[in-house]
């Protein structure tokens, strides 16, 4: 019986990963092939079947990967000197992904599989609880802190924000001269004014 050497297991399925990304953002999830995906990974289509068994489980593969790295992002952010900063920073971070037409593509191909297989639809919202989740101990640490209107429901303002971020990426998709990274002193200046405590103006 052959031993499985578990760091060269682990790259070749990374590669399928960053391979299947690729295609199923520039071609669409339906209309890649596993051929296709096998010629970009650089490895034969049966060589592909030791680490997938479907193409439905690579797209699920792809989905749960982007779920870690949300999950690593935020867990990073905790407890951070400056949580509004770091809110601004990760909406930063949104309006460059969503500037990036691979990764824009396939979060829109991987939003139109979730309408049509339950499985991938489960698998999107527990990201987007993760999401949300990350969002909501961000917003209360910043509320701890002075930084904005405590009187805000954290989940609630989570949610706003987490469907502002869906609007992103979906404007990319309808408008072709949106640019994103162009939006970003009005975003910053939307949450502004959106979380920060109104100011009781002097009578006069």
């Amino acid at each position: 019986m052959r031993t499985i050497d578990p760091d060269k297991h682990a790259a070749r399925r990374a590669a399928i990963l960053t391979a299947a990304r690729s295609c199923f953002a520039r071609k669409g999830f339906h209309q890649t092939s596993t051929a296709a995906i096998c010629a970009q990974a650089g490895m034969s289509p049966g060589n592909l079947f030791h680490y997938f068994p479907t193409k439905q489980a690579i797209i699920g593969a792809i989905v749960d990967q982007e779920g870690s790295e949300t999950a690593a992002y935020f867990a990073g952010l905790q407890g951070s000197a400056d949580a509004y900063g770091a809110l601004l920073d990760f909406m930063d971070l949104v309006l460059a992904l969503a500037a990036d037409a691979d990764f824009a593509g396939l979060t829109l191909e991987i939003s139109a599989e979730a309408m049509r297989d339950t499985d991938i639809a489960a698998r999107v919202a527990r990201n987007d609880a993760g999401l949300r989740g990350g969002l909501q101990t961000l917003l209360e640490e910043a509320a701890a802190a002075g930084q904005i209107d405590a009187a805000l429901d954290p989940a609630q303002t989570a949610g706003w924000i987490a469907a502002l971020i869906d609007g992103i990426f979906n404007r990319v998709a309808v408008d072709p001269d949106y640019a994103p990274l162009a939006q970003r002193a009005g975003l910053h200046l939307l949450l502004a004014r959106f979380l920060h405590p109104v100011r009781a103006t002097a009578a006069p």
